[in-house]
Parts: structure tokens; C-alpha cells; sequence
């Protein structure tokens, strides 16, 4: 049974007999246990918030085509998710608040790309503001980082309104430098952006113990 069949069942006692068939009685625990945490993905940016601008390259477009990614990853996992936005829309920092607090339990990844006045700077760094997005920065951080070829900027604690104002653990990710002409031609590529939303995706799972 795929997982793409597995999502399209509304009913949870026929879910739940359907999965005991195939796997036994252990499993049905974790598959409900993803499905207890909701994955909010929050493409940074979007609309007339360009985000950061080099070369041609917009923060808001490839931010958006990496959630797009982590959230198709997250789904063939078996996680539910929220995002805050799909399109190239202007969501204000408070609206982006809302939505993520509105989920009853969960976790925020907030996808964005970096950029900095020196164009030599590169690297992928992760920040928190809560004691739980901390522990959650750290196992993200950590599974990037062990396939990406980049410099490891660490985890840093940020005072930023979406992670700062969740109720949820959160997370900042930024996934590279487009300030850097090395960084700027891979972020901008549907390759990495692939290769960085399963990464992230894998961060999650560990996270939660999968």
C-alpha cells in the first residue's frame, strides 16, 4: 500500500484495520502519532516581499519551490501539513503567526535563503527562539549538514516574530546564500531545492523518532 493511498482515506477505523493487516498492531501507534503533529511549512516572503535579490534570483521564488518540495517529501513520510502560504502572495509576519497557531499541536519550518553584503559568505545556518525549536534547530541542522556541501553556520538563537510568537517549537532554515554566486546557481536549481526539502524532511522525522 502506498502512502499516497494510505493519505486518501478519510475513515481512521478503516485505516487503522488496513494498516494492522499489512504491518500488525505496532505500527498503527506511529502512523498515528505523525498524524497527532502537523508539519507547518512557512515559505518565507512572497508577493510585493521579494526577500533578498542577487543575480537575478528572488528569495520569495525559490523559498516557495523549496516548501513545495519539503511538503511533498513530508506527505510521502506520512506527515500532515499546513503551509502558509503556495502562491506568490504577500502573507504578513502576524497572518503567518495565526495560521501556524491556529494547528492544534505541531511544529514550524520556516524555509528562506540568506544573503550578505560580502559575496564570499556561504553556508546554511538554522535559528530558534524556544528551548523545544532549539532541540529541533539541532536535529535539523545536524542532518543537513552531513550531505550538503557547505559551510556549517551552526544553530543561533534569533529573536524573529514567526519562531518567537509560535506556540509550537520552530524553526528558521536558511538554506544558502544567494549573495554567493556558487550558492545562487544551486538554490536556484529545482535539483537542490529537491535535495534540500528531503534533507529537511529527514530532519523532521528524526526529530519526532522516525
Amino acid at each position: 500500500m502506498t502512502s499516497t493511498c494510505i493519505r486518501s482515506i478519510h475513515s481512521p477505523t478503516i485505516l487503522l484495520w488496513m494498516v494492522c493487516l499489512a504491518f500488525g498492531a505496532a505500527f498503527p501507534d506511529k502512523l498515528l502519532a505523525k498524524q497527532r503533529s502537523i508539519i507547518i511549512i512557512d515559505a518565507g516572503h512572497g508577493g510585493k516581499d521579494k526577500g533578498s535579490y542577487w543575480g537575478g534570483v528572488r528569495e520569495s521564488r525559490i523559498a516557495l519551490a523549496t516548501a513545495k518540495e519539503l511538503e511533498k517529501e513530508l506527505r510521502r513520510r506520512g506527515f500532515l501539513t499546513v503551509m502558509t502560504r503556495r502562491t506568490d502572495a504577500f502573507v504578513s509576519l502576524g497572518e503567518r503567526v495565526r495560521i501556524a497557531n491556529r494547528v492544534p499541536k505541531g511544529i514550524i519550518v520556516s524555509v528562506h535563503y540568506n544573503a550578505n553584503t560580502d559575496r564570499s559568505v556561504k553556508g546554511i545556518e538554522t535559528y530558534y527562539m524556544s528551548p523545544a525549536g532549539r532541540k529541533l534547530a539541532s536535529v535539523m541542522q545536524g542532518t543537513m549538514m552531513e550531505k550538503v556541501r557547505s559551510r556549517n553556520l551552526g544553530v543561533k538563537r534569533k529573536n524573529l516574530k514567526v519562531i518567537r510568537e509560535s506556540k509550537h517549537p520552530a524553526i528558521l532554515v536558511e538554506c544558502g546564500f544567494i549573495s554567493n554566486n556558487w550558492e545562487r546557481g544551486r538554490a536556484n536549481s529545482a535539483w537542490y531545492q529537491k535535495a534540500i526539502a528531503k534533507l529537511m524532511a529527514e530532519g523532521v522525522a528524526r526529530y519526532f523518532g522516525y
